[in-house]
């Protein structure tokens, strides 16, 4: 690149600085860069269009154009060549603007008289601001080293506006960090939660994005860059990593070792840039560039360049790491993601987790679950809107998160919790009584475990037992595969605190979205469909045996309930306890206690397993319908996939058929069965559930109280009838009929 365009990039990003370090409005400040800008570049216009939300851009600044347009003009995502440039984050350069495909013409503006046109977008860090834009008279393309020049200009003002220079009262921007704002997602956890925002990974803000010394720099970011290469590299020789996560790092050191990489962001250094604001420079490009590509696989290296540059970022200003930063009471975790190990050190001190990723059946939503916490997924933009510290108030019912929320929204969601702790006081005194409906029938309450620190609320909750107890999480917070002993201690314990009530353990329950991270990745097109569950214990037997041993010997003559995961057909259910009953025939021939009693019960998540031959359910002690797989499976809808799942209805006249077939079968064997998952937490799913002759359930603890609450107070044979009516009249829900009823219902 020529001396003199270095040159003139670093005084007119010196005279930036200058300018943004005069005190005025921020009005004040917009227009005096855009005045800047056109004089040194030597452009007719220059213009400053920002997000007014994230639909619509708004003229905030300009030289050049009509000054009245000036907050006035506004244009959609993708609207004109500046829409383009904002939908796109690339930047548009044409000689003839108005030949374009896509150019508006705004007459406001007056800008029919500048062919030329070149607009950059403003961004940080994938974070789309606005676009900045020059004009021209001349009939001419922007030279590269312009296009170059003027994309550094833009990377100064998204930090200048990260850092709050053009906010104030009324002004083009309102202040970043300041104000409150709702962010919808999904829900992975129930439950609310208020507290202040604490960030997994802290976020680095760059103070300094204008350099005087561009020799200094280079040589601050060779020595960065320096230090992350040594990082990665011993990462890389660590001696417990597998061929798997090697590969993986290699291709993380690839990146981190790329003279590209580097050589860019000492061109942008050279134009004026500091090091902290060359690296989220090249960041933000790298980003806008991948999330263009349609290849999955090189979109999720987006991930690995984010974390690189992080790192330098975190070298290069000491930010995020070792702060010393203490944890603010009533913590929410705030992440873009994060593993179950991870989320299990923080433990009960958290109230919420809010994550910009994750999934319902995610490693951290079932941890979240079994810590009783509220979880919100999908929560966009999150890790860049929230600030250590922030007030944050989470709806894991709604999925919905307000962040620094005003009075009146606070004012409101204190109430919704208010409420619910007077519920629950008033659960509170149904603990010890039965969920026996006026018309005499009982049913069975029981709560999900997954942790240790799940067992306390066996007492609190009033469950009669555990009636699904995950055993899959000491394998999913470990780096290799738990011993034998190890997990017989840990059953051991579970037993013990369970305080002789039932627990049934269901056998490892891996594959689909819950993947060992000491276990080789199957690459599945529809993993929730594939290797998973007992399909994996019976093509890898020796994990399945330890495991089985493990329970026999941690129930040491005391009753124990093994429960198969994910059984499809009679075979499957036949070669699973025949395994369970060689490891008794083989403990006991070693002269082991063995335990009292033995029942042997399947999940029957797949709709195949409810047509099984009647020798499976004179042959299985107990049949537990997995409500999440199930579902899933006879509406076809992936539990995963925000769009459709929750379109279908378990109330659904077809599903609640399907379940009375169920209901029908082990009625004719005297086969125990029970409904476990989400829906049977649900108060009047479950009261739909207990009116079609399933007598057992099995939910999160918190759920135990309201469910029972519902279920003394009604008749079930009365629920029968309204659902048998609604069925007659031809609904397709049941839900409506049934709500109808219950708001008739005088307490």
């Amino acid at each position: 690149m020529p001396d003199r365009s270095e040159t003139e990039s670093r005084k007119l990003l010196r005279r930036l600085r200058d300018s943004l370090g005069v005190p005025g409005k921020g009005q004040d400040r917009l227009d005096r860069i855009t005045h800047l800008i056109a004089d040194s570049m030597g452009t007719e216009v220059c213009s400053i269009y920002l997000f007014r939300d994230p639909e619509t851009l708004e003229l905030c600044a300009t030289e050049g154009l009509n000054a009245a347009s000036v907050h006035q003009t506004r244009l959609k995502l993708g609207e004109g060549l500046v829409g383009r440039v904002a939908r796109t984050a690339t930047p548009v350069n044409t000689g003839n603007a108005p030949a374009e495909k896509g150019f508006r013409f705004m007459p406001e503006t007056g800008e029919e008289i500048f062919s030329a046109f070149l607009g950059v977008p403003i961004q940080r860090v994938g974070e789309k601001l606005g676009v900045l834009v020059v004009q021209s008279k001349a009939a001419r393309e922007y030279s590269e080293d312009e296009v170059y020049a003027l994309e550094v200009v833009a990377m100064v003002l998204a930090e200048m506006t990260e850092l709050g220079a053009f906010i104030g009262e009324g002004e083009a921007l309102s202040a970043k960090h300041q104000q409150p704002v709702m962010v919808r997602g999904g829900t992975g956890q129930e439950g609310a939660a208020e507290g202040h925002v604490w960030l997994h990974e802290a976020r680095v803000v760059v103070t300094n994005p204008v350099a005087d010394d561009p020799l200094t720099e280079i040589e601050r970011i060779r020595d960065a860059v320096g230090k992350l290469r040594v990082s990665v590299d011993d990462l890389l020789s660590a001696a417990s990593l597998d061929k798997d996560q090697k590969q993986v790092l290699e291709a993380y050191r690839m990146f981190a070792h790329s003279r590209g990489w580097l050589r860019r962001m000492e061109e942008d250094i050279a134009l004026g840039l500091s090091a902290e604001a060359a690296v989220q420079k090249e960041q933000s490009a790298a980003r806008a560039r991948l999330e263009q590509v349609p290849d999955a696989y090189l979109r999720d290296r987006l991930h690995d360049l984010d974390d690189l540059s992080n790192r330098l970022l975190r070298i290069l200003t000491g930010q995020g790491v070792n702060t010393g930063a203490e944890m603010p009471e009533n913590p929410v975790l705030v992440a873009r993601n994060i593993g179950p190990a991870e989320l299990l050190d923080y433990g009960r001190k958290l109230r919420g987790v809010v994550l910009e990723e994750g999934s319902v059946g995610s490693h951290a939503a079932i941890v979240a679950r079994a810590l009783a916490i509220p979880l919100v997924i999908h929560a966009d933009r999150i890790t860049t809107e929230a600030l250590n510290g922030d007030h944050i108030m989470v709806d894991g019912d709604q999925g919905i998160v307000h962040l620094r929320p005003d009075e009146t929204v606070a004012r409101a969601f204190r109430d919704k919790i208010a409420m619910q702790a007077k519920a629950q006081e008033r659960y509170a005194s149904l603990r010890g009584l039965p969920a026996q409906s006026t018309c005499g029938s009982v049913t069975r309450l029981f709560m999900n475990a997954g942790l240790m620190a799940d067992l306390p609320s066996l007492e609190g909750s009033g469950a009669e037992g555990v009636g699904l107890f995950r055993t899959e999480l000491q394998f999913l917070v470990r780096n290799q595969m738990p011993k034998r002993d190890e997990l017989a201690k840990l059953y051991a314990r579970v037993m013990d605190a369970a305080k002789g009530r039932p627990v049934a353990f269901r056998t490892l329950d891996i594959g689909s979205d819950k993947v060992l991270p000491y276990m080789k990745p199957n690459d599945e097109p529809n993993p929730a469909m594939g290797w998973r569950a007992i399909r994996v214990g019976l093509d890898k037997p020796g994990v399945l045996r330890m495991q089985l041993q493990a329970l026999i010997r941690a129930a040491n003559g005391r009753d124990l309930t093994v429960m198969f995961p994910f059984i499809s057909e009679l075979g499957e259910f036949e070669q699973a306890r025949s395994h369970l009953m060689r490891e008794l025939h083989r403990e006991r021939s070693l002269g082991h206690a063995v335990p009292a009693s033995v029942k042997v019960g399947a999940m029957l998540e797949t709709p195949s397993l409810a047509f099984a031959p009647q020798s499976f359910f004179e042959l299985v002690d107990f049949v537990s319908i997995g409500g999440n797989d199930l579902k899933q499976f006879f509406f076809a809808a992936d539990r995963e996939n925000e769009r459709v799942r929750r379109r279908y209805d378990v109330l659904n006249v077809s599903f609640l058929d399907f379940l009375r077939q169920i209901v029908a079968r082990c009625t004719a064997s005297g086969t125990p069965l029970s409904f476990c998952g989400e829906d049977a937490g649900r108060p009047v799913e479950a009261l739909c559930f207990a009116a079609l002759g399933i007598g057992t359930l099995s939910m999160r603890p918190a759920s135990i109280g309201p469910v029972k609450a519902l279920l003394r107070r009604v008749n079930l044979d009365e629920v029968r009838g309204v659902i048998d009516a609604a069925r007659a009249a031809g609904a397709e829900s049941v839900r409506p009929a049934v709500m109808d009823w219950l708001a008739g219902q005088v307490e």
